[in-house]
């Protein structure tokens, strides 16, 4: 019983609730009462606190008679729930979640958890909020680390203790010459060129030429690494092993924070993810999204490679829910001023709205979204960007229905699933300011290494502001925590696909030539799958 009564606790305490011995008196109760298996305990009291949260006399001493009123209307509610379970609509369900609408969280180190931020953001940040976004990038990570079995001591005595790390700030190396350190902090270079690791006290320069191989990954200026060292009498660190941060798994995550709305569409509890994910998979298992990237709309090829598309749809009667296409929409840049290209950019996108529509099933049942890609036009360059400029994309607005411009990145929600779209080419990007990695790496393990760094990162672009710049107040559009479900990386780079700590990752390749290369991912498996399109041939893709 006691062990049922720890539990209750915690997750009140998680929501920032305090229980008197009535309400927990109760809450036992109710579980008694309805015999629930201790393994389903947590679950029950996830709905209960959330449902408590939702009222408008809630305080943080949980009252006893608003438990009661949150009782009575879910025992009320029994039949309409049943109901709701014979209609699972994913038209419901679907959001396409611009980066400029979700609201941002910043980390509190008083409070040791996110705060929502007051007040509107604007896109020309200020230096308060500039420095806020690194802190937040480097504190949520933090959080996680410290988190770790490897960092955080068990309550109960063993041998494990003696190996746990602990990790120093750079203020904490000064006049200790000859010890060893684990530092955590972000790659970056000092005035004189020197390469640094600094953290919220300070830098210390970095030696490596004791270092035989770092760990595996993509190590670059903004990345946020666990260095450990020898101090030394130059004041330098002789790195003996350096590693990214550990990554977090979205179960993890969610159940300690799964009370924020990280995305501004309203949270759902674990309890609830569970039962929507087994419903997905009984009865949308054959639904897909179809991701297709590099669009160049200014090849001819490219709209016959998509009515081929169309085609193969209605031939086999299978309209998918989503179809995500990605820029960039012409193959080579606009230049500035020139109106005889802007012209032609819009009569592109009107030629393909014509297309869409000469299809009025897929017309009527697939929601489309357009993503910018570096060289689309859009009102800014940094990132995240603002969508497709209206002016361009009239005739698809008022002729597609379901038709959203996003963001890019942007998000899907789908039921418990969120997936992140983002269209850069980040393999060159990251190569390209690349201050360590192991030698004698192949394609494959490159394609990996860059997954391991994103999601270790819990960032799509770990690259200091010099680099890339970013708008700093949206900073966290392209954070990546709680990891998504599935990330789409569309880049230049080869095709991939693989699933790292639960979270799938995909590159659908280009739309573009002969072969038209996409990707289906199916929301029920949580997986991708590679489609090439010929449109030489007349039996579809496969």
């Amino acid at each position: 019983m006691s062990d049922r009564r720890q539990v209750i606790i915690k997750v009140f305490r998680k929501y920032g609730h305090s229980l008197g011995p009535e309400s927990l008196e109760f809450l036992e109760d109710l579980l008694d009462r309805h015999d629930i298996a201790d393994e389903d305990v947590e679950f029950s009291m996830e709905w209960i606190a959330k449902e408590y949260n939702k009222q408008d006399d809630a305080q943080m001493k949980v009252s006893l008679e608003v438990l009661h009123r949150v009782y009575e209307a879910f025992q009320n509610g029994e039949g309409e729930g049943a109901q709701e379970q014979a209609l699972l609509d994913p038209d419901h369900h679907l959001f396409v979640i611009d980066a400029f609408e979700m609201p941002l969280w910043n980390w509190s180190t008083e409070r040791s958890t996110f705060e929502r931020a007051p007040g509107p953001l604007t896109s020309s940040g200020s230096a308060d909020s500039r420095v806020t976004a690194m802190r937040n990038r480097l504190n949520v990570i933090k959080q996680c680390v410290l988190r770790n079995d490897h960092f955080s001591p068990s309550t109960l005595p063993s041998k494990d203790r003696e190996n746990l790390l602990t990790l120093r700030s750079t203020k904490q190396l000064l006049g200790r010459a000859g010890e060893r350190f684990l530092l955590f902090g972000m790659l970056t270079h000092s005035k004189e060129g020197k390469l640094c690791l600094e953290d919220q006290d300070g830098l210390v320069e970095l030696d490596f030429s004791q270092l035989d191989v770092p760990s595996e990954g993509l190590f670059t200026e903004g990345c946020l690494a666990l260095v450990e060292g020898d101090y030394t009498e130059d004041a330098t660190l002789l790195v003996i092993a350096i590693g990214h941060p550990p990554c977090e798994s979205r179960e993890a995550a969610r159940s300690i924070f799964g009370h924020i709305d990280f995305l501004g569409k309203g949270a759902t509890t674990l309890l609830e993810d569970k039962q929507f994910s087994a419903r997905v998979q009984v009865e949308l298992a054959d639904l897909r999204f179809f991701i297709l990237s590099d669009v160049w709309l200014d090849r001819p090829e490219t709209l016959h490679g998509l009515r081929k598309l169309f085609d193969n749809c209605m031939e086999n009667s299978f309209i998918p829910k989503l179809i995500v296409l990605c820029g960039n929409f012409t193959s080579i840049g606009i230049p500035q001023g020139n109106g005889r290209e802007v012209r032609r950019y819009q009569e592109h996108f009107e030629a393909l709205a014509d297309l869409i529509s000469s299809y009025p099933l897929i017309t009527r049942t697939t929601h489309f979204v357009f993503v910018p890609g570096p060289l689309d036009v859009t009102l800014n360059t940094v990132l995240p960007r603002r969508p497709l400029l209206s002016s361009f994309v009239g005739r698809l607005k008022s002729r597609i229905p379901n038709v959203h411009f996003a963001s890019n990145p942007c998000r899907i929600k789908f039921f418990e699933q969120e997936i992140v779209i983002f269209r850069e080419d980040l393999m060159s990007r990251m190569l390209r300011n690349l201050v360590g990695v192991k030698p004698d790496v192949k394609n494959d393990d490159l394609k990996r290494y860059l997954v391991q760094t994103i999601l270790d990162q819990s960032h799509l672009m770990p690259l200091t502001t010099s680099i890339q710049p970013t708008l700093a107040e949206y900073d966290h559009a392209l954070r990546l925590y709680p990891l998504p479900t599935a990330v789409v990386l569309a880049d230049t780079y080869d095709r991939y696909q693989m699933t790292y700590e639960g979270c799938h990752v995909f590159n659908p390749g280009r739309f573009v030539g002969n072969s038209f290369t996409f990707s289906a991912y199916a929301p029920a498996r949580r997986e991708s799958e590679e489609c090439v399109l010929d449109v030489d041939l007349d039996d579809g893709w496969s």
